[in-house]
C-alpha cells in the first residue's frame, strides 16, 4: 500500500511539474523578436485592456512501438465511440474469451489463433485483459497537454465492480513528449470469495529527433485475485430447484463455494527502452513535397497486414482531423506554387532560388538498440483446503499451501537496418541484428527454506526485410536463429503482406499472413515447483508449428473473410492432472472467421462468425461455432453534434469440454476424467446505449438480461458461473488544455 500510495504521489507531482512547464512554453511565445516578454493587454488588438488567450486546436498522434526492433506503427487516438460499452468486458469485445465470471479474472481464447504465448511468464498470460506488454503501450506526441480520464462501475458495494483509468502526456518541445498511465481495478465478485484487486502505474517518454530518436516505458503491475475453486454444485445455477431448499433461485452470495482461504498475487515491472541513431544525408525539397512527407512520417499509420476495420470509427480522431486538414493546406499552397512557377518562366526566374525549396533529411541508415529488464513474481497462499481436491501435498500436508516463484530476465537487442526510400532503388528496408536474453528463476526447494537457481542464456541471429510506404503493397518478413544455449536449435520466421487496390467503388484488401517456429516450451512449462505440483522436464522436445492465413477485405461492402490452417508437432499443454504434457504427434487446427456488417440507413446489424475445427478434441478441446451479433441504431441528435447508439448484442458457442481451472497454478488445463462438462449452447444478450458528446463518452448497459431463460448454462469455465442481470455504466472524457 505505501508503494502504491508514493507512485500516486510522484505521478501526481509530475503531472503538476508537467502542465507548469507547457504553461511556461507557452508564456515563451509572448516575446518580442528581442526576446523580451510581451504583455498582451498592450498589443493593438486588445480590448479595454484584456484579451482572451485562446489555446492552439488540439493536434495530436499516437503511436505503438514493436518490441524487438523498435519499429514505429502510428494509431489513431483513443475516441472510438462505436461499441464503447464493450470495452472493459473480460469476455472481449466480441465475446471471445471464457472466464471465471468476475472482473480482471483469468481468461482464455475460444478461438485458438488469438492465442498468446506465455511471455512474460504462464502467470501473467491469463491476464490479458489488464497487463499490458511494451508493444501494446502507448506513446503520444501533441501539441497541448492530453488528458484522458475513464471510469466503468457495475453493481453495489456489496457486490460490484469498479474500474478507473487515466492517461496523461505533455510535450516539452516538438520532439519530446512524456506522461505517466494509472489502471485500478477492483471487483468484489457475485460469488463468495472471488474478489480481484489489480493496480498498475506506469511513466513513458519518447524523443523523437531527425537523427536519434528514442522512446521508453516503466509499469509496475500489482495483481492480487482471491479464489473459490468454483461453486461445489453446478445444480445451484442449472436446478435450483432440486437442491437443499428446493428455491427457484439461489443468491450468488449464499452459494456455497469451494475455497474460503485462497489467493494468488502477481507482481510484474519492466523497464523497456528502444533507441536507434539515423544516418543519412540532405536535399533540397518543395515546400509541398516536404509537407507530404512530414505527413506520412508524422500523422499517417504505418501499412501493416492485419485485419482492417470495416467500418469507420466514429469519433473526434484528431490525427484524422490533421491529416485533412494538412492535405488541404498542401493543395493550396501546391496552386500558389503552380502559379509562381508559371510568373517565373515568363520573367527568367529560377525556381532554385525561390524560397518554395527547403533542406530535408533522408535517413539511410538506422544504428538500433533495445533493451528490457523485468521481473515477476507469483505467490499462491491457501489454508483450510479440502482433502483430496489436489492429487499431492509435497510441502504442507496440514491442508495449508505457501507457493512462491521469482522470474528476472534482462535482455538486449543491437542492429543496423538500410532504410526504405532513401533512393528510387531502395524499394524496401533492410534490418540485422543479434540479441541476448539472460534469465533467472527460482523455485521453491523441498525443504521450502532455500531456493532452487535456474538460470538461461539466449543469443539469436536475425534479419528483416520490409516495406511500409506506398498504397498498394507492403510486406514484412522477420527471421532468427538460435546461435548459444538454450536458443541452440531453435528458429522463429513469420511474415505477412497486404495487396491493396480498387475495385470499382471499393478498396479492396488482401491479406497473406504465416510463421514457421521451432521453439522450446517456456520455462515454467519445464519446471515448477510447489506445494501441489511438482515437474521437472528437462527432456521435452521442440515444438514445431507452422501456420498459413489468408484474408479478404471490402471496406464499402462492410465484408471481412478470414481463414487459415497450422499444423503443431510437440504441441505443449495442460493435461487431465493439471501438469505439462507433450503430444508427439501432429495435430492441425482449421479456421475461418466471417465479419460482415449490414446497414439500411440508421438501422445497423453487425455479425462476426468464427468456425474451427481441432483435429484432436482430445488435447485442443475447440467450440465449433462462435458467434457475435450486434443490432443497433445510430444517429446523430442535437445539431449533429450528439453521436447516439442503441442496441442490443448478443454471444454464442456451440457446445464443447471447455478447459478447466486450478487455482493453486492459475493455469486452463484439460477437464479431469472424473469430471467432464460441457459447456455452450447458451446465449449471453446485452442491452445497451451510447452517447458521444464532444470529447465525452458515455454508456449504460443491462448486462446478461436473458438469466432464468431456456437451460440456465450460463458457465463459461466449468464451474464458474458467470455474474448474473448487472447495470453497467461507464464514462470517458479527453482533455486538451
Amino acid at each position: 500500500m505505501k508503494r502504491i500510495l508514493l507512485t500516486y504521489t510522484f505521478l501526481f507531482v509530475l503531472g503538476l511539474l508537467t502542465v507548469q512547464a507547457q504553461r511556461t512554453l507557452n508564456a515563451l511565445d509572448n516575446r518580442d523578436r528581442y526576446g523580451n516578454q510581451v504583455d498582451p493587454s498592450t498589443q493593438p488588438d486588445s480590448l479595454d485592456n484584456h484579451t482572451d488567450i485562446q489555446s492552439p486546436p488540439p493536434k495530436l498522434y499516437m503511436w505503438k512501438v514493436s518490441e524487438n526492433l523498435g519499429n514505429r506503427t502510428i494509431i489513431p487516438a483513443d475516441t472510438t465511440a462505436l461499441n464503447f460499452q464493450n470495452t472493459n468486458l473480460v469476455d472481449g469485445m466480441t465475446g471471445q474469451y471464457n472466464f471465471l465470471g468476475n472482473l480482471g479474472s483469468p481468461r482464455l481464447s475460444r478461438v485458438f489463433f488469438e492465442r498468446q504465448g506465455d511471455d512474460p511468464t504462464i502467470f501473467m498470460t491469463p491476464f490479458s485483459s489488464f497487463f499490458v506488454n511494451p508493444d501494446q503501450a502507448y506513446f503520444t506526441n501533441s501539441n497541448i497537454p492530453y488528458t484522458n480520464l475513464t471510469y466503468y462501475k457495475a453493481g453495489n458495494k456489496i457486490n460490484g465492480e469498479e474500474r478507473f483509468k487515466s492517461y496523461f502526456s505533455v510535450n516539452a518541445n516538438k520532439a519530446l513528449a512524456f506522461g505517466f498511465n494509472i489502471d485500478y481495478l477492483y471487483g468484489r465478485g457475485f460469488y463468495a470469495k472471488q474478489s480481484t484487486s489489480y493496480f498498475n502505474a506506469g511513466i513513458f517518454g519518447s524523443y523523437i529527433g531527425e537523427r536519434y530518436q528514442v522512446q521508453a516505458v516503466y509499469n509496475n503491475f500489482h495483481m492480487k485475485m482471491n479464489e473459490n475453486g468454483g461453486i461445489e454444485n453446478d445444480g445451484y445455477i442449472t436446478r435450483p430447484d432440486t437442491m437443499v431448499g428446493g428455491r427457484k433461485e439461489y443468491e450468488p452470495a449464499n452459494i456455497p463455494v469451494v475455497f474460503e482461504r485462497a489467493a494468488n498475487h502477481n507482481k510484474n515491472f519492466y523497464v523497456y527502452l528502444t533507441q536507434r541513431y539515423r544516418l543519412g544525408f540532405k536535399r533540397k525539397i518543395l515546400k509541398e513535397e516536404a509537407a507530404k512527407n512530414n505527413i506520412r512520417q508524422t500523422f499517417a499509420p504505418t501499412p501493416t497486414p492485419t485485419a482492417t476495420r470495416i467500418r469507420p470509427n466514429i469519433g473526434d480522431s484528431l490525427a484524422t482531423d490533421s491529416i485533412l486538414l494538412a492535405e488541404k493546406r498542401i493543395q493550396s499552397d501546391s496552386l500558389k506554387l503552380d502559379s509562381l512557377k508559371s510568373d517565373s518562366i515568363g520573367n527568367n526566374v529560377t525556381l532554385a532560388n525561390d524560397t518554395n525549396y527547403i533542406e530535408e533529411f533522408v535517413p539511410v541508415t538506422s544504428f538500433i538498440h533495445t533493451f528490457k529488464i523485468e521481473r515477476s513474481r507469483h505467490r499462491f497462499h491457501a489454508g483450510g483446503e479440502p482433502d483430496k481436491f489436489y492429487e499431492n501435498s509435497h510441502y504442507n500436508a496440514q491442508g495449508a499451501s505457501r507457493d512462491s516463484t521469482t522470474a528476472f530476465s534482462v535482455k538486449n537487442v543491437f542492429g543496423i537496418a538500410l532504410l526504405e526510400g532513401f533512393n528510387k532503388y531502395a524499394k524496401a528496408g533492410l534490418t540485422a541484428y543479434i540479441s541476448h536474453k539472460y534469465s533467472r528463476y527460482d523455485l521453491m526447494n523441498k525443504d521450502s527454506i532455500t531456493t532452487d537457481r535456474f538460470t538461461e542464456q539466449e543469443i539469436f541471429v536475425g534479419g528483416e526485410l520490409a516495406k511500409r510506404e506506398g498504397k498498394t503493397l507492403h510486406y514484412l518478413v522477420n527471421g532468427e536463429i538460435g546461435i548459444m544455449d538454450k536458443a541452440l536449435g531453435q528458429f522463429r520466421v513469420d511474415g505477412n503482406a497486404d495487396l491493396n487496390f480498387r475495385l470499382w467503388k471499393d478498396t479492396v484488401n488482401l491479406i497473406a499472413r504465416g510463421f514457421v517456429t521451432n521453439t522450446l516450451p517456456s520455462f515454467y512449462m519445464r519446471h515448477y515447483h510447489s506445494n501441489h505440483f511438482i515437474w521437472d522436464n528437462d527432456n521435452m522436445d521442440k515444438e514445431f508449428r507452422t501456420r498459413m492465413e489468408g484474408e479478404l477485405n471490402i471496406e464499402r461492402w462492410g465484408t471481412n473473410i478470414r481463414a487459415g490452417v497450422e499444423n503443431i508437432k510437440n504441441y505443449t499443454y495442460f493435461n487431465r492432472k493439471s501438469v505439462p504434457e507433450q503430444y508427439s504427434g501432429n495435430i492441425q487446427i482449421l479456421s475461418a472467421t466471417l465479419r460482415q456488417n449490414f446497414r439500411a440507413g440508421i438501422f445497423h446489424l453487425d455479425n462476426e462468425v468464427t468456425w474451427q475445427k481441432s483435429s484432436n478434441e482430445a488435447v485442443i478441446p475447440l467450440p465449433q461455432l462462435s458467434l457475435y451479433s450486434n443490432l443497433y441504431i445510430l444517429t446523430k441528435l442535437a445539431k449533429k453534434v450528439l453521436t447516439v447508439q442503441l442496441g442490443a448484442d448478443v454471444r454464442y458457442f456451440s457446445k464443447y469440454y471447455a478447459p478447466a481451472y486450478t487455482p493453486a497454478i492459475q493455469q486452463f488445463h484439460l477437464q479431469p476424467s472424473d469430471d467432464q462438462v460441457e459447456i455452450g449452447n447458451y446465449p449471453i444478450v446485452n442491452i445497451y446505449a451510447n452517447l458521444h458528446l464532444k470529447r465525452t463518452r458515455i454508456f449504460v448497459m443491462m448486462s446478461h438480461v436473458n438469466q432464468g431463460m431456456g437451460t440456465r448454462n450460463y458457465f463459461l469455465v466449468p464451474h464458474y458461473p458467470i455474474n448474473p442481470s448487472l447495470l453497467k455504466i461507464g464514462i470517458s472524457w479527453n482533455f486538451y488544455d
